[in-house]
């Protein structure tokens, strides 16, 4: 990210962000509008907050809709400048002067992974949680994965609502374009899947020595190997229930510590660590896929200690990538790790630029 223009979301009324391209560092009071900034670069790749489902929640006080503009540069050298416009109930993007239909033009331009005080859910919560973690991943690493991902979840909807009609007959229709699209989405994903834990083993030890011996593992979302019998099994209950069981909308990626569920044996600590090692790991495949992901990183000196937060900055550092840190002051790991770095302060919404 080459600049950042913010209008009206949340408590920023206006700001004119142009970090630096390797460590730039928030810091400001709690609810200054530090962790507004990262949604903005959130909502602009994604086109939602990591924190809030609600678009009204993000608008500001300043009129009934917010403004986020960016330049952009690439790996390759190419300048992208984006924007977008949203309001309640509408949205409006342009990319290079032209109007946009899907936000996913913008996603593919604008990687990035998030670590933040919630993130340890990734290991500890739902299965929901992790599958977006993967599919997020795959996106940005075969762009022609969305598509598929919409194709599967669109027929899926159809049979659920033929299922809730007890109408067999379409249920029936639905089901080899269910089957197909469901067997390539989990294929993708889990070779995915694979290259994450390979490359996670190499992280675990940097960021705890007692994550040594966890694998990760995909479980694709069915019995047996025949997403084909799977269905047929279980459309006697599928019409009871009106919900499709089998297919890779139940899938989950497994974290395994000796052969026994690793959530249930490792500390919170240790679940912090894992999660920033599986962030990482992530990071690092998107960025030999071709476009290196920004490595947003909200209030992690409430989470980790000077020295873990010293070894998340030095993967991200190594890695080269651009990261934007926040915090309530100035963290010496920061110092520590790069000479060269960039400090905003952020006050009542507004951003004022005071290192590099």
């Amino acid at each position: 990210v080459k600049s950042l223009n913010i209008s009206n979301l949340r408590n920023i009324e206006s700001a004119q962000i142009e970090p630096d391209s390797r460590l730039n560092f928030f810091t400001g009071d709690n609810g200054a509008g530090k962790t507004s900034i990262l949604e903005a670069l959130s909502v602009l790749s994604k086109g939602r907050s990591f924190r809030s489902g609600q678009i009204s929640s993000l608008i500001g006080p300043e009129g009934k809709f917010f403004q986020i503009v960016s330049k952009v540069e690439t790996q390759a050298g190419d300048s992208h400048q984006m924007g977008m416009e949203r309001g309640t109930d509408y949205w409006s993007a342009r990319h290079n002067g032209e109007d946009i239909t899907q936000l996913s033009q913008l996603t593919q331009l604008l990687p990035h992974v998030l670590l933040e005080p919630s993130s340890h859910t990734l290991v500890s919560g739902p299965p929901d949680g992790r599958r977006k973690y993967l599919d997020w991943g795959v996106f940005h690493v075969k762009h022609e994965f969305l598509l598929l991902w919409r194709r599967y979840n669109r027929v899926l909807k159809q049979r659920n609502a033929a299922l809730r009609q007890s109408n067999a007959m379409v249920v029936e229709s639905l089901d080899p374009q269910f089957i197909k699209l469901g067997e390539q989405l989990h294929k993708a994903r889990e070779d995915h899947a694979g290259l994450l834990n390979t490359i996670m083993q190499h992280y675990l030890p940097v960021f705890s020595k007692t994550l040594q011996g966890i694998e990760l593992s995909y479980r694709k979302g069915w019995a047996g190997d025949s997403l084909a019998e799977a269905t047929q099994t279980s459309y006697q209950r599928d019409t009871e229930r009106g919900t499709t069981g089998p297919g890779p909308h139940k899938a989950d990626l497994y974290l395994s510590l000796n052969g026994t569920p690793a959530k249930e044996r490792l500390s919170r600590g240790e679940q912090k660590a894992m999660t920033a090692a599986m962030i990482m790991a992530q990071a690092q495949l998107i960025s030999d896929s071709g476009e290196k992901p920004i490595l947003m990183l909200d209030d992690l000196s409430s989470e980790f200690d000077e020295a873990h937060l010293g070894r998340v900055l030095g993967a991200g550092m190594d890695l080269g990538v651009q990261i934007w840190l926040t915090g309530t002051q100035l963290a010496p790991a920061v110092a520590a790790c790069e000479s060269n770095y960039t400090v905003f302060h952020v006050e009542h919404g507004r951003v004022s630029r005071v290192k590099g």
